[in-house]
């Protein structure tokens, strides 16, 4: 057997404590307390403000053009894989992404359809919905989104994974019902993003190292939203001093969750079953090695050994950058922009949230009535809820608890969801819908009581 190539225990801790300084430490800046990638964002963003409104006209355009001519897979797209891999999709990914870049036209140029107070292309542009994704969200979002792309290899490529894949082993099958190679695909998830999270565990399963039951839950349950998301969030709502209490109470409720829901109906009621039998592993210590930390620190290390330089950092951060930049942004103008009008102009929020406002007035969230609003739309895309709560609601305690709901209510069709359904993974869309219940009742009975002792 070809003996893996090792590389040095620096190679594996210098660039991963880096990775975690600049994306996982909260430090003080101007006042408030941030962390560094947001920093370095907001001082490229205020040295070229005024262009960035019109380089979000160019990828939302560019996603939808590339993405409706992916549909007939020319080789010009299929035979580079980075392009391939940005800009394939389905074609209801396609209209989505067709009707955000409408959207950004028509805020872009700032077309009304002229005395028509009712009509839609009024409610985008003059109402200002499309305005607030387009200059608040997406301008703010295009900056983050790039430099997080670029320096998440040094969480993803330098053996953090593993490392901490391999200490979490022995408490993976005890506490949340997974095998102990999960800990890779969750860590992926919690660390870098949910997207890649659901796409390992899809792998995971067709290759027939997870069951149908395991996967269900860790695609459902694991697949948490990326750290950049969740800066995202909270700076929508002004909130980015509150960083460290709110990124610690989402993995709180993330764990909590992970505990709760294997153990209930609909991801208890899954088989273990097997796509392809015999392929699923041991999970005992491999032989030569007396710890979990010295099998962690070998991972590592051979994770290092695979590096292949400068080359494969940059390849793999712009690979990061042009799948957020090109995938999520046009779904965000698309999506975001309905909400805001739906939110703005109808009753629909208001209607579909009333079976929450008990709930919240029994938890003693100031403007229940507003914050109702917000707990279906995420559903449907998590940075709805957000965006809803920055334009109507003005209470910080409130704010804060739908930043972090939103967040770790996990399973938005725009994205983690979208990816579920198109996989293989065994979880149906109302079996979705009912996660996202759960999963939204047991965050807002853990998040409000702490919004009360964070802002008493």
């Amino acid at each position: 057997m070809e003996q893996k190539k090792e590389g040095s225990l620096a190679g594996f801790i210098i660039p991963s404590v880096i990775g975690i300084f600049l994306f996982m430490i909260p430090v003080q800046y101007d006042g408030s307390w941030t962390i560094i990638v947001k920093i370095i964002a907001d001082m490229i963003s205020q040295a070229i403000g005024d262009y960035l409104p019109l380089l979000c006209l160019v990828i939302v355009t560019t996603s939808a053009l590339l993405g409706l001519i992916y549909l007939r897979h020319p080789t010009f797209i299929t035979s580079y894989p980075v392009v391939a891999n940005t800009f394939s999709t389905t074609a209801i990914w396609v209209v989505i992404r067709i009707i955000g870049a409408i959207f950004i036209w028509l805020t872009y140029l700032g077309i009304d359809a002229g005395d028509d107070s009712e009509g839609l292309i009024h409610m985008i542009t003059v109402s200002d919905a499309g305005g607030f994704v387009l200059h608040d969200l997406l301008s703010v979002l295009v900056i983050i989104f790039l430099l997080a792309g670029l320096l998440l290899p040094l969480l993803l490529d330098f053996g953090l994974l593993e490392f901490i894949g391999a200490i979490l082993t022995k408490i993976m099958r005890p506490l949340f019902t997974i095998p102990g190679r999960a800990a890779v695909d969750c860590i992926t998830s919690w660390i870098g993003d949910g997207t890649l999270g659901v796409m390992l565990t899809a792998n995971q399963y067709e290759g027939g190292y997870y069951s149908k039951r395991e996967a269900a839950i860790i695609s459902t349950t694991f697949s948490a939203v990326s750290i950049t998301f969740s800066i995202v969030v909270l700076a929508q709502v002004n909130l980015m001093e509150y960083f460290g209490l709110y990124y610690l109470l989402i993995c709180a409720i993330g764990i909590v969750c992970a505990l709760i829901l294997p153990r209930i109906p609909p991801l208890s009621l899954k088989k273990d079953e097997y796509l392809v039998e015999g392929k699923a592993m041991g999970e005992t210590l491999p032989d030569g090695y007396t710890s979990s930390l010295q099998y962690g620190f070998a991972l590592a290390r051979q994770r290092v050994g695979e590096f292949r330089g400068i080359s494969q950092f940059l390849e793999n951060g712009f690979k990061n950058a042009a799948g957020m930049w090109f995938g999520v942004l046009p779904v965000v103008m698309c999506i975001g922009t309905l909400a805001l009008v739906l939110a703005n102009n109808t009753t629909i929020f208001d209607t579909l949230g009333m079976p929450f406002l008990p709930l919240l007035n029994l938890l003693d969230v100031p403007e229940a009535a507003a914050a109702s609003k917000t707990m279906i739309v995420g559903f449907t895309d998590m940075f709805t809820p957000s965006i809803i709560a920055a334009s109507t609601v003005t209470a910080p305690m409130t704010k804060f608890i739908i930043a972090v709901i939103s967040v770790t209510q996990l399973i938005y069709l725009s994205e983690v969801g979208g990816l579920i359904l198109g996989s293989k993974i065994p979880v149906s869309l109302p079996e979705l819908f009912v996660l996202f219940l759960e999963r939204t009742i047991i965050s807002l009975l853990i998040a409000a009581p702490a919004a009360h002792l964070i802002f008493s």
